[in-house]
């Protein structure tokens, strides 16, 4: 079941078309569980920068909590996932400069939690364009995991021409070598649970680095992860490099996110 509004209100097809036909607009995408989020500051506040990037404006942060609220009561359900695009449905490309109002897409669906199973990732050579933003242009992401997945891995995990090891399709990668955290350093998006697992481990003592990492680096570590808002999983594989699955990692990492409060929609 999914319910999809526009400016909260039952979405309609010249809203939707305007939002299939020109590639242009941002998004995120959270989890509520009792109708509170984690991270949801972080959240607004990733829009409304976004917002001003691409469309010179501020995004009406009260009105848009306000659809939120009302969207998950029509819903009907305290627990989902929700998507808020935002978008314009009179932004005109032949004419990028001009001021238009924003409008919000909310796209809300049942809750859904990142499996329990390790998995293997290919890396692939590609930077995202304007890749702090979460933006819709997404097609490249689509695409190279649907070649990860015929080539035999499960998701695809981007690579700069310099070696760096960068972000994944959608989430972000970490590493445990037993002791430290190690985020890598590159062009990607700064993820919201990623920013929530870095103060719940800070909180909790745990030493933390961000470091340009390549493959030589792999085998510093004993353990990967990836990690987005539906959760984190851990990596088998990277490539032809091999991680044992251990639980004790990804416990450290449960326990650093239950430091972070959940935020009343």
């Amino acid at each position: 079941m999914k319910l999809i509004l526009c400016n909260g209100v039952q979405a309609n097809v010249t809203q939707l078309a305007a939002l299939a036909l020109v590639n242009y607009g941002h998004f995120t995408t959270l989890q509520v569980r009792g109708a509170a989020v984690r991270g949801l500051k972080l959240h607004l506040c990733r829009l409304d920068r976004a917002t001003q990037r691409l469309f010179g404006s501020r995004l009406d942060i009260a009105a848009l909590r306000a659809q939120l609220y009302d969207g998950l009561a029509a819903f009907c359900q305290t627990d989902a996932s929700l998507r808020i695009t935002v978008y314009a449905t009179e932004f005109d490309f032949r004419a990028p400069l001009r001021p238009v109002s924003v409008d919000t897409l909310l796209a809300i669906s049942s809750p859904s939690v990142l499996p329990t199973v390790a998995v293997r990732v290919r890396s692939v050579p590609f930077v995202r364009s304007l890749p702090d933003l979460k933006h819709v242009a997404t097609f490249p992401q689509f695409a190279l995991r649907r070649d990860a997945l015929a080539a035999g891995f499960e998701d695809a995990l981007f690579v700069h021409d310099d070696g760096r090891l960068l972000e994944g399709t959608f989430w972000n990668l970490g590493f445990w070598d037993g002791k430290c955290v190690t985020w890598p350093e590159g062009p990607a998006l700064a993820g919201t649970q990623q920013a929530l697992l870095r103060v719940g481990l800070e909180q909790l003592g745990v030493p933390q680095t961000v470091r340009p990492l390549r493959h030589a680096d792999l085998g510093r570590f004993v353990a990967a992860f990836l990690c987005n808002a539906r959760g984190q999983q851990p990596l088998s594989a990277i490539d032809d490099h091999l991680y044992s699955v251990s639980e004790a990692p990804m416990a450290l990492l449960e326990c650093a996110l239950a430091t972070q409060s959940w935020q009343s929609l």
